[in-house]
């Protein structure tokens, strides 16, 4: 039923995409950085816009309510006026521009920033306060400043796409995509998004239409996803209905990327970008790995990745962690427990201790950092045989190994990037 519905979105897009021959011949796309020929090298700055209990877990203990789970429940299950202090200030301090200042000294040339639909639109029953979009917009001023390339990314969608509490409301099962309403919503705020910034291509080149649409949830989410994907081209490649060179950056709905051959070809579709996550954590057999087996297994994503970007889109891989376990403080939800020691649930195996993996980067052994060095290179050496990256994530509050800054002030991520103490990790 839904997929009739949106079937006429499809072949309007694909008309919108097709039917401009003089506009494509009279000017040639030109996004704002030369993808697929420069690298992306980038990071993003998570729970800023877009707030996640692991990333600053002090922002969810202060409210007192373990109920308080993601950024619905923390607007919804307090007092409005103190969320909204509390979100202000946040966001005033959070991110600033000596962020972006550093993040440009590292040698990266990317932020990708998360922000939820309703920074621009909040519907009736809805708890959400808004204010995020005046942040975002001194974001791109300060990327301006210091030469950084902006990737605007639809964190969170009407329903939620994932279920997830990154996504701004976490559900037992995602409910986007069982609503046509919550999608022409999304497309909506994308439309809304990509107007305001089309004119600005060359600091806000790329917009990510919505971030980890859970695939995995069954056919009516990949079926929604892919229309989607349709539709949203046509809202970032044709802001206010003229060709612009922003490019769309989709994600892979955790489908192996050969799911996604000949879905957008280079012939019909032109600037777009493959966005894929890579993680080692989030699953028993991914945890049980040896220090070994996760750099192999690292750099075993080598040969897809090269592929796809080669003979289908530009590859990029937008969120990776030198981390390699689940252990940081909430990582798999608030008052959730890890994997890897067994507190996730009763009876769980247990694979090591948490002890001295998470926390302060000035607590981790020089046998730790030089791991975390060892998987920060092989990844960046492997992604790099593609399109580029942006790692997750700039700033934690107590989960170091999976923070750019802290890398940066420990030692295990190097102050220029092309700085490699093992070039031949991959062999």
């Amino acid at each position: 039923m839904i997929i009739t519905l949106l079937l006429p979105f499809l072949f309007v897009t694909l008309s919108l995409a097709r039917s401009h021959p003089s506009r494509h011949s009279r000017r040639s796309f030109s996004p704002g950085f030369p993808y697929g020929s420069e690298t992306v090298r980038g990071v993003n700055l998570g729970g800023w816009l877009l707030i996640e209990p692991w990333i600053k877990p002090s922002l969810f203990d202060a409210t007192g309510n373990p109920a308080i789970v993601d950024e619905w429940t923390f607007t919804q299950l307090q007092d409005r006026s103190v969320a909204t202090a509390a979100l202000q200030n946040h966001w005033n301090t959070w991110i600033t521009e000596a962020d972006f200042q550093a993040i440009a000294a590292a040698g990266l040339n990317h932020v990708r920033i998360p922000i939820g639909y309703w920074a621009y639109q909040v519907g009736p029953g809805e708890p959400y306060i808004q204010g995020q979009h005046d942040y975002l917009v001194k974001a791109i001023g300060w990327a301006a400043t210091y030469n950084l390339k902006v990737i605007i990314d639809l964190h969170g969608a009407p329903g939620s796409q994932n279920g997830f509490d990154n996504s701004g409301h976490k559900l037992p099962f995602p409910t986007w995509q069982s609503n046509q309403t919550n999608v022409a919503r999304t497309n909506d705020v994308l439309k809304l998004i990509a107007n305001e910034f089309s004119s600005n291509p060359n600091v806000v080149p790329m917009i990510g239409p919505l971030n980890e649409p859970a695939g995995f949830d069954g056919q009516q989410m990949l079926d929604v996803t892919r229309q989607y994907w349709y539709d949203s081209y046509g809202s970032i490649r044709y802001p206010n209905g003229q060709l612009g060179d922003i490019v769309p950056l989709i994600h892979d709905a955790f489908q192996p990327l050969s799911y996604w051959n000949n879905f957008m070809p280079r012939d019909q579709f032109t600037g777009v970008a493959m966005d894929t996550h890579i993680y080692q954590m989030f699953s028993d057999q991914q945890v049980a790995l040896s220090d070994s087996g996760h750099i192999q297994s690292a750099c075993s994503n080598a040969a897809r990745l090269i592929d796809f970007n080669q003979n289908q889109l530009w590859t990029i891989v937008g969120e990776w962690t030198p981390a390699m376990t689940d252990c940081a403080k909430y990582l798999n939800g608030r008052g959730v427990g890890a994997r890897y020691d067994g507190t996730i649930s009763p009876g769980a195996p247990r694979y090591g201790s948490c002890v001295g993996m998470t926390g302060s980067g000035s607590t981790f052994t020089m046998s730790y950092k030089t791991f975390l060095r060892q998987t920060w290179e092989a990844q960046v050496i492997t992604y790099e045989k593609a399109s580029g990256w942006l790692m997750w994530t700039w700033k934690t509050e107590d989960a170091d190994e999976w923070s750019y800054s802290a890398g940066l002030q420990y030692g295990w991520i190097p102050q220029n990037p092309n700085d490699h103490l093992y070039p031949t990790i991959c062999g």
